[in-house]
């Protein structure tokens, strides 16, 4: 019977669940929104991957925000967030220097040089994927269209993403006005920059290699685009793996315990 180490990552807003073979290939990933039904969502993708493989063994181990009460539960070993990031980049770039990760609710900047250090956000989801979703609402286009959006823009604008109420405030006036849905779409994913830069990083530098990772980060190209630029990255300084959105889990599943 094959056994698979496997990755559970529980954020804000969704469940990943990957399996890794004894190469440490990725032979199953995905995500599911969980709704706050974080142990169905589960549920759900343990048996789509039993559909797909087959009976197996498998060798677990949880993280993310969600994570450690259901892992409490399950009897399932915890893995913190960044060593879980470090583990996965250390296998696959270990040229890294900085990771930005976005997810649904929050935002990490983490540092590997210098000794690993994490900046992450607190309880406000300004400048994260929930940021993005909630500004698309506003502009009355989905998150997708958004990124097809900004791929046209020619102008930017000064948007906070510090709070959504705050970017509402300065979107509104700028729709009244009759600014073009492509240059608001950009100058949302620029406030993210923004924000990730000046709210997290706090003045430490970001440079060097810098690996990009999380949903929105993974889907959306316009976004990653406005890092790039603002940190003035030449090509071969980023970092964007494949299956960039499952790293988290990824790395959980490289320390799972044979």
């Amino acid at each position: 019977m094959n056994i698979y180490r496997t990755g559970i990552d529980i954020g804000s807003t969704t469940v990943k669940l990957v399996l890794l073979n004894e190469r440490k290939e990725l032979v199953f990933g995905k995500y599911m929104r969980h709704g706050a039904r974080t142990q169905e969502a589960l549920a759900a993708l343990l048996q789509e991957a039993k559909t797909l493989l087959g009976d197996c063994i498998l060798l677990p181990a949880i993280t993310g925000s969600g994570s450690i009460n259901l892992g409490k539960a399950l009897g399932i070993p915890f893995v913190q967030e960044v060593v879980a990031v470090a583990s996965a980049l250390k296998q696959a770039a270990p040229q890294t220097d900085v990771a930005i990760e976005l997810g649904g609710e929050d935002a990490k900047i983490i540092y590997f040089k210098g000794g690993l250090e994490e900046r992450m956000n607190g309880v406000c989801a300004g400048g994260t994927g929930a940021f993005i979703d909630q500004m698309a609402a506003l502009l009355n286009i989905t998150p997708d269209e958004m990124n097809d959006y900004a791929k046209e823009s020619t102008k930017l604008y000064t948007i906070a993403s510090r709070c959504g109420v705050f970017a509402k405030s300065d979107i509104q006036p700028l729709i009244n006005e009759g600014a073009k849905r492509e240059d608001l779409a950009a100058s949302i994913f620029q406030a993210v920059v923004n924000q990730t830069i000046s709210g997290l990083a706090c003045g430490r530098t970001i440079k060097g290699n810098v690996a990009f990772l999380g949903g929105p980060l993974s889907f959306m190209p316009e976004l990653r685009k406005r890092f790039i630029e603002t940190l003035e990255l030449t090509p071969e300084q980023v970092i964007f793996p494949s299956d960039s959105q499952y790293y988290v889990a990824m790395g959980a599943a490289l320390m799972a315990e044979k």
